[in-house]
């Protein structure tokens, strides 16, 4: 039998690769820039890095995005998208994780930042509807929103977990180009270098459970509780 799809010359476009573009197309929209969760307004504790000189060039910038992807809020952020998106059917265990992610926020600002994310992520993903969204309620961290919409849309778990980080770290470029770490061509090579990082960091997230949460960047940490008295910035976070 042959594939159900349409035919170009020689080329067979199957149904199940259809489905693959959708969920691609799904993942760009929902992280692009222009994704009205006003992630522009926040970086994370970059600021105050900058500020007190952790951040002061590409490399220094490189070192300290691979810290939060590896060893930070970048990778507690992949577990807990990992469990939402799994938990997205089921709302006790869907329930944990809300809670959990919210209560892991390390400062009043990281705790602001995840929750108004997260919250403004589910307003605009309400032009994809699904019964999701009456599980998850208000009041929902940002990692945790994106997961259960991916899961409830069948993207592909480590597709939305490397989108995520990568939409998180060119985020973070973008914070650095406005606070004059670096110019749009090096942001670009940062970015550019962190692909393998961010691909293994999803791959390990796939298989992560809670139980491997855990975080050791805490020079970010203390930024992000410092710049709450910054006294002259640019972002909320």
């Amino acid at each position: 039998m042959r594939p159900v799809g349409t035919t170009t010359g020689t080329t067979i476009i199957t149904m199940a690769e259809r489905v693959d573009t959708q969920a691609l197309l799904r993942l760009v929209a929902w992280l692009s820039p222009a994704f009205p969760v006003g992630a522009f307004s926040y970086s994370n504790g970059l600021e105050q890095a900058v500020h007190d000189g952790h951040v002061s060039d590409a490399g220094s910038l490189r070192s300290w995005l691979e810290t939060m992807l590896c060893h930070g809020s970048g990778w507690n952020d992949a577990v807990l998208l990992g469990e939402a998106y799994r938990a997205f059917e089921d709302p006790a265990r869907l329930v944990c994780v809300i809670e959990l992610a919210e209560a892991m926020a390390t400062s009043r600002e990281r705790h602001m930042e995840t929750m108004l994310q997260g919250d403004a992520f589910l307003a605009a993903a309400r032009h994809w509807p699904h019964p999701v969204m009456e599980r998850l309620g208000d009041g929902v961290a940002y990692p945790v929103a994106v997961g259960a919409i991916a899961g409830a849309h069948a993207t592909g778990l480590e597709p939305a977990i490397a989108a995520y980080l990568h939409a998180s770290i060119s985020n973070a470029v973008s914070v650095a180009i406005r606070c004059g770490v670096t110019g749009q061509r090096d942001g670009v090579g940062v970015i550019a270098s962190l692909e393998p990082t961010i691909a293994a960091i999803a791959e390990k997230a796939c298989a992560a459970s809670l139980d491997d949460l855990g975080s050791a960047a805490i020079t970010a940490d203390i930024s992000s509780l410092r710049h709450e008295i910054l006294h002259s910035r640019l972002f909320r976070s």
